[in-house]
């Protein structure tokens, strides 16, 4: 046992480490430098592997290990991945942000069990050799595509007594810390590609409107009939444009946001059956018939209520406009077949003209078209299945298209029950 004046100097210690953890965040980031100091000032054996001896209240009311409880309590909550291994590639420990970016990360066993980076396993060889701070990247691309800038620093451990340190423990341990860039990075494709695509897609409806513009100038200043059948023509290219505006702005902020995964539950019934109500109209203008079928209940995911919105729309709308005939409409829930998990899948069926083989992998491309002239006709801007496939992956879904020349096109959408949620 450690005497009362040494126990307090580690709480002491302990504490303003983790306090000084916090307002490095505070300040906007965590320098590895900082953070390995701020980290050495921790006892860790005497922090981390006995977490389970308490010391007498004092005559003050306040408990020796309380402060070292509280400290650990703020290092677990540094919201990036931080893990702590030794000079074998062993973990000691990490917070709870590192277990959720890594879910086969345990205690006591080697780093590479959870971590099959290259990159990073060399930077730490490379770190316990020369005892030098580094930084790589790590990216995962399941579920969702994400990048990490990893910074690793040498970390030298103390004893855990206090006393003189075991043979061997003066050697360098390890400190990761994952820095996650995926907005910033994502954020950065979104305003090339946007610039890319909007630059793209928009030079043939200005083309139209100079071209209107200068005809109404000029040789049609006074034809009222042409004034007027121009101006229409004006007004559906200029529509055009803000629906191609509006679908590149949807899509830039799903992509945005896709590696975040949705925490609210929402029912899909209510949802389904609203976008069916709203397309009926349409469909009635293209003597198209609208059928929802779904069996009584609920059918909770986790989602975001706004998106799983235009992700129906746009798959009935799609099924209205290019399919015909009859479109059916259904909700199930069913079992996933390679997990066993709950699912809950949505089932959009038409009798239209059906989709060559050769287009069905290239649907969810951007401005993919597999009639160009017939998507503009009808008011298509070519990214509805592409922001479906992004807000699918988003919300860990699945999009399966199946379709046959003259039978017809079935897309099916699947995503996880929620069984808990809100009645």
């Amino acid at each position: 046992m450690l005497p009362d004046a040494r126990r307090s100097a580690l709480a002491g210690a302990a504490f303003a480490a983790a306090l000084l953890c916090v307002v490095a965040l505070l300040r906007g980031g965590l320098d590895l430098v900082f953070l390995a100091v701020a980290l050495a000032a921790i006892p860790v054996a005497g922090l981390l592997g006995r977490r389970s001896e308490r010391a007498p209240r004092s005559e003050t009311g306040t408990t020796g290990p309380g402060r070292p409880a509280i400290a650990e309590a703020l290092l677990a909550n540094i919201p990036d991945p931080v893990i702590l291994i030794d000079r074998r590639v062993v973990v000691i420990e990490a917070n709870a942000a590192a277990r959720a970016l890594m879910p086969n990360l345990k205690l006591r066993h080697p780093l590479s069990f959870a971590l099959r980076a290259p990159d990073v396993l060399d930077g730490i060889e490379e770190v316990l050799r020369s005892g030098q701070p580094l930084k790589t990247a790590y990216a995962t691309r399941v579920p969702t595509e994400r990048v990490f800038e990893v910074q690793i620093g040498a970390l030298p451990m103390p004893a855990p007594n206090g006393g003189p340190a075991p043979a061997g423990a003066g050697q360098p341990n390890v400190v990761l810390f994952l820095r996650d860039l995926t907005s910033a990075r994502r954020l950065e494709t979104m305003r090339v590609d946007f610039v890319a695509n909007a630059s793209h897609e928009l030079r043939t409806p200005l083309a139209s409107l100079v071209g209107f513009i200068e005809t109404l100038q000029g040789p049609a200043r006074n034809d009222t009939s042409a004034r007027e059948r121009f101006l229409a023509i004006m007004l559906s290219q200029a529509q055009r444009m803000t629906r191609l505006i509006d679908d590149l702005l949807s899509l830039s902020r799903i992509e945005l946001r896709e590696h975040v995964v949705p925490t609210q539950v929402v029912d899909l019934g209510p949802i389904a059956r609203q976008m069916v109500e709203t397309q009926s109209a349409l469909a009635s203008e293209r003597g198209v018939r609208i059928a929802f079928e779904a069996e009584a209940g609920r059918y909770p995911v986790l989602g975001e209520r706004d998106e799983l919105m235009r992700v129906v729309e746009n798959l009935v709308e799609n099924a209205v406009k290019y399919g015909g005939g009859t479109v059916r409409v259904g909700l199930a829930r069913a079992q996933d077949d390679r997990r066993g998990a709950a699912q809950i899948e949505l089932v959009v069926q038409d009798d239209g003209p059906g989709i060559a083989p050769e287009h069905i992998p290239r649907l969810t491309e951007r401005f993919y078209r597999v009639d160009v002239a017939s998507s503009r006709q009808q008011g298509g801007t070519g990214l509805g299945l592409a922001i479906v496939k992004h807000t699918l992956n988003r919300h860990r879904g699945r999009l399966t298209i199946e379709s046959t020349v003259d039978a017809g096109t079935t897309v099916r959408v699947s995503l996880p029950a929620q069984e808990d949620g809100p009645p």
